[in-house]
């Protein structure tokens, strides 16, 4: 981390951290709009550039424009809204006033965007109005949502001069941030500043990016990764392009056009990025100024990080990451091959990693605050204060970790341990299956049998059970752990964040084939 990243990495707050980095580049670009999209004609599409100094000091107006409106510190605000600028000016204006926020995904609904409203009891709630054809506004007084207004175009505006002093310490919680809920309720879980800060801090630090380079938010601003990132934009003063929608091929465009060196989100999307290198004619480099794709939230099967090193001629530097701890470890540019193809990476000084039983424990400034529930606050932390992950891993002996499952994902068959995760890597090798998810499904005699569920890549031919048990067999799977079910599907079902499989659905789907 160079000496300026490693002032700023010691702000108090968030705002501190945006006033910082103004001071010291105020005429660099921060954030690039990407607004062209598949709905809008490009004659009609502008892309717009926002510098450190303007962040500030729009900020700063929006801030007052909301102040005005009654907003205070500690005022709790939700807000819906896709990756604009519009969303980080409104985000860091009430990181000034030091309110309460809750982001919320803009893909989530009635029954989600609910839950939220009341349990975090928002006085007030930020959305887009139409957008994507869904009408945000009429689904907020659907829900009977406290202080709407639309922030998409156009934000409060007023007099910085009415503003209040900025927080003066980031250890208050600030922050809801929501996981997504699968089978139950999401969990509120509550951060500081502070956390985020010490969260961006450990990517930053593993991917050590330079002012030359240019990122990129192609994933939902509103998820923790939004500020994650931000915190490392605003350390090492380097621009990010802001993709309001993302798809492949449509958004490559974009990423040629301003240069994009880092990119990334999540495992789908090195998969994405892969699939239209393999359509260039002529092996042309689908983003020639592309060096690092980077992310998280997903498990990365190895084979995945040789196809993309090899055939993009980029590298690939992968982390471990949830929403309670928003960067736990992170691979770095100039790890080995294969610590970058089998492991998570290492965590920072500061994140401490304790193994129990398997079972991935966690202490450190990034740790979440605890959720809105005290009850599961409790459950969650241990007596020695290690937020419990429900993760299972180990850790190498040069410190790097390397995640086997999660404890809900290991199947048990007549009364063995099966992981998921070792089978579904080894499959990620046949050339039949394009990605694909092992589960386990209720069996009267087994107590549960494995099933794989495959998605097959386009013009692959008919996959079998004997063919997929027998190519395990030949990689040397131990026979108990065989698939004894094969499902092939279209698309393995994903959600809307960073393209995670769901495979609660799949179990609810198969449970009774």
């Amino acid at each position: 981390m160079n000496a300026t990243a490693h002032a700023l990495s010691s702000s108090r707050t968030l705002w501190d951290l945006v006033a910082g980095r103004a001071d010291r580049t105020p005429d660099r670009p921060a954030l690039l709009q990407d607004d062209r999209t598949p709905d809008r004609p490009a004659l009609l599409q502008d892309d717009r550039t926002l510098s450190f100094g303007d962040l500030r000091a729009r900020a700063e107006r929006v801030a007052a424009g909301l102040y005005d409106m009654g907003v205070r510190p500690g005022t709790v605000v939700a807000w819906q809204l896709p990756t604009r600028f519009e969303t980080a000016l409104l985000s860091f204006a009430l990181a000034r006033l030091g309110a309460v926020q809750s982001p919320v995904i803009p893909f989530y609904r009635d029954r989600e965007v609910g839950f939220a409203l009341r349990e975090s009891k928002a006085e007030f709630f930020a959305v887009p109005g139409v957008w994507r054809g869904f009408d945000h506004t009429a689904m907020a007084r659907r829900l009977g949502a406290k202080g709407i207004f639309e922030a998409y175009a156009t934000l409060p505006d007023g007099d910085p001069s009415v503003l209040p002093p900025p927080p003066a310490e980031g250890t208050s919680v600030r922050w809801i941030y929501w996981t997504s809920g699968t089978t139950s309720d999401p969990k509120g879980v509550l951060h500081t500043d502070r956390s985020l800060i010490a969260g961006g801090s450990c990517l930053a630090h593993a991917l050590r990016p330079t002012a030359d380079d240019i990122g990129s938010i192609a994933f939902p601003y509103a998820h923790i990764g939004g500020p994650d990132y931000m915190v490392m934009v605003l350390l090492y003063g380097f621009p990010a392009v802001m993709f309001e929608q993302f798809a492949l091929p449509e958004a490559l465009e974009g990423y040629r056009r301003h240069g994009v060196t880092i990119a990334g989100g999540s495992t789908a999307f090195y998969s994405m990025f892969l699939n239209e290198q393999r359509g260039q004619p002529d092996g042309t480099k689908a983003v020639p100024s592309l060096r690092l794709l980077a992310g998280g939230g997903a498990p990365k099967p190895p084979e995945l990080y040789h196809c993309v090193v090899r055939e993009m001629g980029v590298q690939l530097t992968h982390g471990y990451g949830m929403t309670e701890v928003p960067m736990i470890t992170m691979g770095a540019p100039d790890d080995t091959a294969e610590n970058l193809a089998t492991t998570e990476g290492r965590p920072p000084r500061e994140m401490e990693i304790r193994i129990v039983e398997g079972e991935v424990r966690l202490r450190g400034e990034a740790v979440c605050q605890g959720y809105l529930d005290p009850a599961q606050t409790a459950a969650a932390f241990d007596e020695e204060g290690f937020l419990r992950t429900g993760d299972l891993g180990y850790l190498t002996d040069s410190g790097h970790l390397v995640l086997t499952g999660r404890l809900k994902d290991v199947i048990i068959r007549k009364g063995e341990n099966i992981s998921a995760k070792e089978i579904e890597d080894l499959l990620h090798r046949h050339p039949a299956v394009g990605d694909v998810a092992v589960i386990g499904l209720p069996d009267p005699v087994r107590g549960e049998r494995v099933c794989a569920v495959v998605e097959q890549p386009a013009g692959a031919g008919p996959l079998t059970l004997q063919a997929l048990t027998s190519y395990l067999r030949g990689e040397g799977l131990s026979t108990h752990k065989l698939p004894e079910q094969l499902e092939v599907v279209d698309a393995l079902p994903r959600n809307d964040t960073l393209r995670k499989v769901l495979k609660y659905k799949l179990r609810e789907r198969f449970s009774g084939a």
